[in-house]
């Protein structure tokens, strides 16, 4: 059972700072950030949750039902990823490329301590046998958050290399459209993978700063032990509000400008680019029938379609799909039949899975998976991972990776950009 304590703050921005640096003293942290982006399914600013009670921890064999025993049996706040290779547990898939970061494909806990923040109330949710701690832990976090903020640590060895260069990339790109043109797939979202090995990093300092270039509204930061994520995602993957789900894929993408007029041209560009909404629409058909799996019949709904928001960093083409379920329905069977996300596999799924296989040159693991929580009444939230950092610090292995959506309209020059685009802000923060 858990108690609820709320206090008001001043300065809710600067709590924000200080409530992720009290944290970094846990072995297990989720942060999820909305960064003040609001819309309709907005449930708070920032929630954290430390200090796990129990956890489950697995590969892909399973892994569905050992996440749907386990949140059923603790009804309670459970936080943690999916991993893009929970694939293999979906369908009979397998991941063979190189994996450098060995992360387990799944890891949820239950947390002793959440603290929620909705504008300048903070929410401390506590397990009962913690409970007498939110007030030293709230007066300790005030007190951080008068204290001048330290200066960052820079990274060790910096040396990103990538995994496949760029006549590599082209030539797999090539491959792809002649899949495309066979009339194996429709569309696929082709990745590469950039990386750092022997690679020493303040994983805080990174997230920080990572997080005020790029102001993403579900953003995230996860440190498991030794095992870190970095996430700015503007991408919402699923949410859950009772009978309610909510799918907002992203696809399309274009670079911002300081001059206002061309910031402008651009984004009118994006709205109208045929190839960017054709690819957005055949995500949102995907999504639509993944949705259909478990939603009452004719509650299907697209509430938005190809709507451009703007980010710091680039422009971006989203849409909004929702669905009715009974009540009776699981949570976790919610989440297995729309996973993975149609936005970082392409259509048909099953194919386009097989082909990213064979032309991927590592293992996504975490990126593309899915961060979030479920709730105690099984609701839950996610994002996907993209724009994401992800640290193994005992191999001293960091990587991030970028990828793009494949059409038979796709010129791999033009991917190619798009994919250092979406690299930029991930390779700023490790070089500066």
């Amino acid at each position: 059972m858990r108690k609820t304590k709320t206090y008001t703050t001043d300065t809710p921005e600067l709590f924000k700072e200080a409530l992720l640096s009290w944290s970094q003293q846990f072995d297990e942290v989720v942060w999820l950030d909305s960064n003040q982006h609001t819309n309709s399914y907005s449930s708070f600013d920032a929630i954290l949750a430390v200090d796990g009670l129990t956890a489950l921890s697995t590969d892909d064999a399973n892994a569905f039902e050992n996440l749907k025993e386990y949140q059923s049996q603790t009804k309670d706040w459970i936080f943690g990823y999916v991993s893009y290779d929970l694939k293999n547990d979906v369908e009979p898939l397998k991941s063979n490329n190189f994996d450098g970061l060995e992360f387990p494909e799944l890891y949820f806990f239950q947390p002793k301590k959440i603290i929620k923040i909705i504008k300048n109330q903070v929410h401390f949710i506590y397990l009962n046998m913690v409970f007498d701690a939110v007030e030293s832990d709230f007066s300790e976090i005030s007190k951080c958050s008068l204290t001048r903020k330290k200066t960052p640590k820079k990274p060790h060895n910096v040396h990103i290399k990538m995994r496949i260069f760029k006549d590599e990339y082209f030539r797999q790109v090539e491959k792809m459209l002649d899949y495309i043109r066979k009339g194996d797939i429709y569309e696929a979202n082709f990745c590469q993978e950039f990386y750092m090995e022997d690679s020493i990093i303040d994983p805080i300092s990174i997230y920080k700063n990572l997080n005020e270039i790029s102001q993403a509204p579900f953003a995230s930061y996860i440190k498991l032990f030794d095992k870190y994520v970095l996430s700015a995602s503007p991408e919402r993957y699923l949410k859950k509000i009772g009978t309610k789900i909510i799918s907002q894929p992203i696809k399309g993408t274009a670079s911002r400008s300081v001059d206002i007029k061309e910031d402008i041209l651009l984004k009118t560009e994006l709205e109208t680019n045929q190839k960017e909404r054709s690819e957005n629409i055949m995500i949102v058909d995907l999504v639509r029938n993944d949705l259909s799996k478990s939603a009452l019949k004719g509650s299907v709904t697209v509430e938005e379609l190809c709507k451009v928001y703007s980010f710091d960093q680039v422009h971006q083409m989203i849409s909004t799909i929702s669905s009715e379920i009974s009540e009776d329905t699981n949570a976790v069977d919610v989440l297995k039949d729309t996973f993975p996300m149609g936005s970082m596999t392409g259509a048909p799924k099953i194919s386009a899975m097989k082909i990213i296989e064979k032309l991927e040159s590592f293992k996504r693991g975490v990126y593309s998976g899915a961060i979030g929580y479920f709730t105690p009444e099984a609701d839950f939230d996610f994002n996907v991972v993209i724009r994401s950092i992800i640290y193994n610090e005992t191999k001293k292995y960091l990587s991030y990776a970028v990828g793009s959506a494949i059409t038979e309209k796709s010129e791999p020059a033009k991917e190619y950009e798009e994919c250092l685009l979406k690299a930029k802000a991930m390779r700023q923060v490790l070089e500066e």
